[in-house]
């Protein structure tokens, strides 16, 4: 799916793997049921909860241009107890 863009690991998400919580970031035009259908079908796993937020605005200057990165969303997804996605396992 076009829509989530990759799985975020920084150290606070990391943090939110004993949780059962895991980071994508995905694009600005998807909706939270898109999101999670697709999480669903494609992990086949069971979703309890999203939420999301969009990072501020950067400016990024390039020679003499001063412009804008790329905007995106970034949801963090629980998931039940019982499941987990393996991207994330460590082996």
């Amino acid at each position: 799916m076009d829509k989530v863009k990759y799985p975020v690991l920084t150290e606070k998400t990391i943090r939110l793997l004993e949780r059962n919580q895991y980071c994508f970031d995905v694009d600005l035009k998807a909706s939270k049921t898109e999101i999670k259908q697709w999480i669903q079908d494609f992990f086949k796993v069971k979703v309890v909860a999203m939420n999301s937020h969009r990072p501020p605005k950067k400016k990024k200057r390039i020679g003499p241009v001063l412009g804008y990165p790329v905007r995106y969303k970034r949801m963090i997804i629980t998931l039940e107890s019982n499941y987990s996605i393996p991207l994330f396992l460590n082996k």
